[in-house]
């Protein structure tokens, strides 16, 4: 891929250009570590790091141009500066037509929510890959092209990666790209210069508030994704909504684009007939706008419910075969971190789950009660630097749901675990006779406990990380796995 530099700056008429626009640009990034020769640098002003400072190492790795804010006292030799009054917005432009607007000729499904967006994406994949086509999938735990799989390190990646990746789907003849949308990616705009075909809302409750300040303000950002649905020129533009989650009435009427709405009501296009929720399996009957669909699946929870019913809209809005839909649901067990059952040879039931939100730990924890014979446990705690509203809010749904809680740390980054744990205790004040609430910030010491003194037919969930094999500390990223700590227990008895 390479564009020439005055056709770059043709997107910026009010940029003043220091030395040769008669240059070849080859690559785009904002990370002065993976600039290669023929690269625009863009100089962009973070909350702590400026980019501005990288200016010199880029051009001595090899950059041809910069764009930059600030012009330095010394320009680095060969390197034609681009003045903008804002590098960041320069970049929403530049990026994807440098890659020549990939998601402008992908079918884009988009995927946002606070919870069940990974588990929705990852099945829609596999529907549309059984229907023939090339799939991409953007998520919090890949990224996937065809049968290529890459970590992820964002649930949405930022403008550079993200475009980048959707040419990398076009080079390889992906069809769709299938993606989680973050607030975070839709509020900073890092989906900039990408024409969306259909939009999922899962729901929307508490999360992120340490950025959005409010939920208006995060629902707003959710809002943003099916504003802009009909923008460009691709057809057949369809928006999915959860008509149970409050926000979607709001958010409907704020798009032009054709709408199919699921949930309980029998007024929606989707909505259950009847299900029945097992330890490990599921029984759903649904209605549909082609007729009823009755599937036996190996994922469970009434949260899953709504996930399935999401993607039926999507997967109908993308005219797939409704008998293609349902034998890649009936064949879906699930992804990591999801409510994942850890079979170690216990004698009690162990799953592992991300909730990290007020929401999606009271989900987890009523699909749990429901397939609990003995006494429920909970192990959990709550990220560091993040929004400390729903700490006392998570205690709190976990006094009322479980019989046995566990508090401890999740990743605590900056902050000290034990005073997350005080926050989270603030709820945990007066504990029901019957009920047992212990606190042990050390993650791996809290799982052992409940392991250790779990009976039959008890019922562990480990909420939090999910599928993250690592947690985050003040001073640095250790290995962490709650599923390992669980197998490693089992195969040794200790900890």
């Amino acid at each position: 891929m390479e564009k020439q530099l005055a056709s770059l700056l043709a997107l910026l008429p009010q940029a003043e250009v220091i030395g040769s626009a008669d240059k070849v640009i080859t690559d785009v990034t904002a990370d002065s570590r993976a600039v290669v020769a023929g690269s625009l640098f863009i100089c962009l002003k973070g909350a702590t790091v400026d980019g501005h400072k990288f200016l010199t190492m880029a051009a001595e790795k090899g950059a041809v141009a910069a764009l930059v804010e600030d012009v330095p006292a010394e320009v680095p030799q060969g390197v034609t500066l681009i003045k903008v009054a804002d590098t960041r917005e320069a970049m929403e432009l530049v990026t994807p037509y440098f890659y020549d607007y990939p998601g402008r000729k992908l079918r884009m499904i988009g995927v946002t929510g606070t919870n069940g967006k990974t588990t929705s994406t990852n099945i829609i994949r596999l529907i549309l890959r059984k229907a023939g086509y090339k799939v991409g999938l953007i998520g919090t735990i890949n990224i996937m092209i065809n049968d290529e799989i890459t970590e992820s390190h964002n649930t949405t990646p930022d403008v550079v990666d993200l475009q980048k990746t959707l040419y990398a789907m076009c080079c390889a003849g992906c069809d769709y790209c299938v993606m989680e949308v973050s607030s975070h990616a839709l509020a900073l705009k890092r989906v900039a210069g990408i024409e969306y075909d259909c939009a999922v809302l899962t729901n929307i409750t508490q999360d992120h508030l340490d950025f959005h300040k409010t939920m208006e303000n995060y629902r707003d950002a959710k809002s943003l994704l099916f504003e802009h649905l009909t923008d460009g020129s691709k057809p057949n533009k369809n928006a999915v909504f959860n008509m149970d989650d409050p926000s979607s009435a709001i958010i409907r009427e704020r798009t032009k684009a054709n709408v199919l709405t699921y949930g309980e009501g029998h007024d929606n296009d989707i909505y259950p007939l009847s299900f029945t929720v097992e330890p490990k399996h599921m029984q759903l009957l649904l209605h549909t706008p082609v007729g009823e669909m009755d599937l036996e699946l190996k994922i469970t929870g009434e949260f899953n419910v709504y996930n399935v019913m999401g993607v039926i809209g999507a997967m109908l809005a993308e005219n797939i075969d409704k008998d293609i839909i349902g034998s890649v649901l009936d064949g879906f067990d699930g992804v990591p971190g999801r409510f994942q059952l850890v079979e170690a040879g216990q004698p009690y039931t162990v799953i592992v789950d991300y909730a990290h939100t007020p929401d999606g730990l009271e989900n987890v924890l009523k699909t749990a009660r429901s397939i609990t014979r003995g006494k429920l446990w909970v192990v959990f705690g709550c990220g560091g630097d993040r929004d400390n509203k729903k700490r006392p809010l998570m205690g709190a749904l976990a006094l009322e749901l479980a019989d046995n809680i566990v508090v401890t740390s999740d990743n605590p980054r900056t902050e000290d675990p034990e005073l997350i744990i005080d926050e989270i205790f603030t709820a945990l004040q007066n504990v029901p006779a019957g009920k047992h609430v212990t606190r042990l910030s050390d993650r791996r010491e809290a799982i052992c406990y409940a392991l250790a003194e779990a009976a039959d037919n008890d019922v562990i969930l480990i909420a939090g990380k999910g599928h993250e094999n690592y947690q985050i500390l003040k001073d640095r990223t250790i290995h962490f796995d709650d599923k390992e700590v669980v197998m490693e227990y089992w195969s040794d008895k200790k900890c």
